[in-house]
Formats: C-alpha cells, structure tokens, sequence
C-alpha cells in the first residue's frame, strides 16, 4: 500500500482568505509573503485538485496525506485569525477526493484539546505540530494536553518545520538548509529529552529526517546521554534527502530492529537504491516501517518548504 506521508494541497477557500490577508502569511495573486522568508511565486498548479489527484493516481499512492504548511506561521496567529484559516484548511482538506487524507493543525497561541479532538474525529489521521512547539521541556510540557488526545485516540504526531527566522543577505535556500534542520535537530532531542517519558505510547513522526539528530548518537553517549537506545514508536520522514542521508540515519535508527506494518503512522517505507548490501537489508527486511516517504518536488504543494526541503 504505497503511501506519501508529506505533501501540501491548498484547497480554494483557504486560498482566498490568505488573499484577503495584508500582513504575513499572505498571497498577492500566486506570491507567498512570510515573516521570515523572501517572497515566493508559487505554481498554480501545485493546487491544482484534479492535477494532482491525477499526479497521485499516476504515481501509484494509495494514500497521500496533506498537511498545512507550518513555516506559514498559521498555527501562532491571535486566535481570531487563525480560526477561519485553519476552518477552510480542514474542511476544504478533508473534502478532498482520494488518494488524499488530511494531518490537523491546532491554533497554538489558544490551544484546545477539544478542537483538536473535533478534527480528529472528522476524519483527521493525526496532528501535525510545528518543531518550533517542541523545541525543550517547556514546549513539550505547553503541547502535552494536544498530545494526551493523540494517545487516547491512537493518533500519531508528525512534526513538521515551523515559520523561519528573519535573516538579511542568505540565499534562497538559506530556511530549509538552516532554520528548519536546526529547528527539526532539537525537537528531536527536546522529544527524547522531555518528550518520551510524559508521552510513552504516542507514534511520533519527524519530517527531513529529523535534521538527521539521530546521527549525533556518539556525541550523545558521549556527553552521558546514553547509548542511542530505539525507539520504536519513532518514525522519520524523507522529504528531499537522498541515498547517503538515509543509509546514514537507518543504521543510527537502528538496522537490527524488526517493526511490523502496523505500528506504521499513516506511511509506506522508502525502499532507495543505496547502493549498501548492510543499509539495503535493513530497509527491506529488517526495519521496513520506520523511514518514510515524503514528498518528491513536484508533490510538495509549492510552498517554500517542500520547495526547498
């Protein structure tokens, strides 16, 4: 059942109101404006429901889930603006026609475990939260009543990158190659760190392997961290990285370590030709659930973190 656990869609209604806006996040006709990112000229077609249904059914997906894009800063607006932007992302998310499923998003400036529960239960197959939510023990602790919901529902959480920083004079790719690693790096640790233990059974996914944290393992045990144990209900997404990315991160996530289909959240393993007898044997045979799909360039829904990640 091949799934993409990361892709972008955003459905009409959502579109008008980011064009209705005149501060960031905003659209002036297809240019992005964000806080902390140059102006972007997004592909129309990128929201093209029908093109990229087509675009689904053409790459054999049985599911692709969409997700609001975090570096939007949606999720941290006042409450009165951020609830009729995430309304038209839900709604018009989940009537879109198959392979597609929708992660919810909260308003993070007014959490309420009670909105996400809501989404949830239309039809939502987990929460996605920003890494900038998760950074250390006092966002893991602000998010928690969020998570209890995805525990007792059995939901998983993908955390995605969140807004970027303001930075003067960097290239274009200066966002996906800095902020959001970083940001993906110490949500990674801060989960490990504070996370687990307040959450034990929730399936946590991390987009762009997680800014490849689990590779710190040596340094890790070194400072007393202890020895890179496995954590099964772990999960990493791919998002742009390649063959050397993902033999590196599946031997520190564990090459030895049999999980079943079930314990998947919502996504299909990346089977890539690494070129690695040891790497090969692990993706396919030993550890087939852990490191999952995310989106190819044309798949990424235009915003400036699928373009760029």
């Amino acid at each position: 059942m091949p799934i993409d656990v990361h892709q972008h869609i955003w459905p009409p209604a959502f579109i008008e109101l980011l064009r209705a806006r005149t501060t960031p996040p905003y659209l002036d006709g297809w240019t992005l404006h964000m806080a902390g990112e140059p102006p972007f000229v997004v592909d129309p077609a990128d929201h093209d429901i029908a093109a990229r249904a087509r675009l689904a059914a053409t790459d054999g997906l049985d599911l692709a889930l969409v997700s609001l894009s975090s570096p939007l800063g949606i999720e941290y607006l006042p409450p009165a603006e951020a609830a009729p932007l995430l309304t038209a992302f839900h709604d018009g998310a989940l009537a879109l026609p198959p392979p597609f499923g929708v992660w919810a998003s909260p308003c993070l400036s007014g959490p309420d475990p009670e909105a996400v529960e809501r989404e949830l239960r239309r039809g939502c197959v987990g929460l996605q939260l920003p890494a900038t939510a998760l950074l250390d023990a006092a966002g893991w602790h602000a998010c928690a009543p969020l998570l209890d919901v995805l525990t007792r529902l059995d939901k998983p959480l993908f955390i995605h990158p969140g807004a970027a920083p303001s930075a003067q004079d960097t290239p274009s790719w200066w966002p996906a190659l800095v902020p959001y690693l970083q940001q993906m790096h110490a949500s990674w640790f801060a989960f490990r760190a504070f996370g687990r233990a307040r959450h034990p059974r929730l399936r946590v996914c991390f987009a762009a392997l997680a800014g490849l944290a689990p590779l710190h393992g040596e340094r890790l045990a070194a400072r007393g961290g202890g020895r890179g144990e496995i954590d099964f209900d772990a999960f990493y997404e791919t998002s742009a990285y390649g063959t050397r990315a993902v033999d590196a991160l599946v031997r520190a996530a564990g090459i030895d370590v049999i999980v079943s289909g079930s314990d998947r959240p919502y996504a299909s393993a990346v089977i890539p030709d690494i070129g690695t007898d040891a790497a090969v044997h692990a993706l396919r045979t030993t550890n087939p659930a852990r490191l999952l799909h995310g989106p190819h360039p044309s798949h990424a829904g235009g915003q400036p973190e699928g373009s760029h990640q």
